[in-house]
């Protein structure tokens, strides 16, 4: 007897484990399927005709696959200039960001000096502060300055910190034994030596999640570029993305063709280093670099 009701409760524990998993499968199913949608769309809508766009009901999948489409979007607009200009100010930005970012983190994390800790709170404290708050004092700055319809507003920022970088960063070394650092400093090593040396090596995965976050930021800006350049040979892909939109028109087909082929570039940087992001965004693991 005891044997059959010890079999019926592993039983029934079993089932009920297997049922957990079957939901939990189907709600990740169910969520992929609606973040994906969006994406499958954009993609279906660039490879369809004007007409098919057109009709009702809409197809998810296009009729005729025109592949031409992105090459006839490509050329409609210098948009191989466009893609320069958006690589430079982004790889600008992503090696400001990375190098100042740590530089500032490690002070923060290994150097003890008076008032670290508030000056700290106080760095935080400004992530609390929209960035449409800021947006019209930097724009009569940068004016004043005479950098209007050039790259510096876009690329200069990137070199004086950013709040949630320097936590990121912070709380990645602080997981790095003190150890390492006081035995450099007895053999001699300056903060810079060490921070060039010891620090950055050990901080890759955190490193490179800033790097990967601050190419996404530049990669797809919008707003920056909108307000600081005014010469169409300096624009960046998105705004060349709005020459797709008419006020009587819009071209879908190209547009959605040319939104795939920017979005390219960040998902496959993700794919790529998708190691090293999830490694960096775990504070704990700062000793296994």
């Amino acid at each position: 007897m005891k044997t059959a009701s010890t079999y019926a409760v592993y039983k029934s524990r079993k089932f009920r484990e297997k049922m957990k998993n079957t939901i939990v499968v189907f709600l990740l199913i169910l969520g992929s399927v609606v973040v994906l949608a969006p994406l499958w769309w954009m993609i279906s809508t660039s490879l369809k005709s004007p007409a098919e766009i057109a009709q009702y009901p809409p197809t998810f999948i296009p009729k005729e696959f025109h592949f031409s489409n992105y090459i006839e979007a490509w050329q409609t607009a210098p948009f191989t200039r466009w893609a320069l200009n958006t690589l430079f100010i982004a790889v600008c930005g992503t090696i400001g960001a990375v190098f100042v970012n740590s530089l500032v983190a490690y002070a923060f994390a290994k150097i003890r000096f008076k008032g670290r800790d508030t000056l700290f709170i106080l760095v935080l404290s400004t992530m609390l502060i929209p960035g449409f708050v800021t947006m019209v004092p930097q724009y009569i700055l940068f004016s004043k300055l005479g950098w209007l319809n050039t790259y510096l507003p876009l690329i200069v920022p990137a070199f004086l910190g950013s709040a949630f970088f320097i936590f990121l960063l912070r709380q990645f070394m602080m997981t790095i034994p003190n150890e390492l650092i006081e035995a450099a400093y007895l053999d001699g090593a300056s903060h810079l030596k060490i921070w060039w040396h010891i620090m950055l090596p050990l901080t890759k995965p955190a490193l490179i999640t800033v790097a990967i976050f601050s190419f996404n930021g530049a990669w797809n800006d919008l707003l920056g570029p909108l307000l600081y350049i005014n010469d169409e040979s300096m624009y960046t892909l998105q705004i060349g993305l709005q020459t797709f939109k008419g006020t009587v028109q819009t071209q879908w087909h190209y547009l959605m063709s040319m939104s795939v082929t920017v979005l390219l570039p960040v998902v496959l940087l993700f794919f790529f280093f998708q190691r090293y992001f999830i490694e960096g965004s775990n504070i704990s693991s700062g000793t296994k670099g």
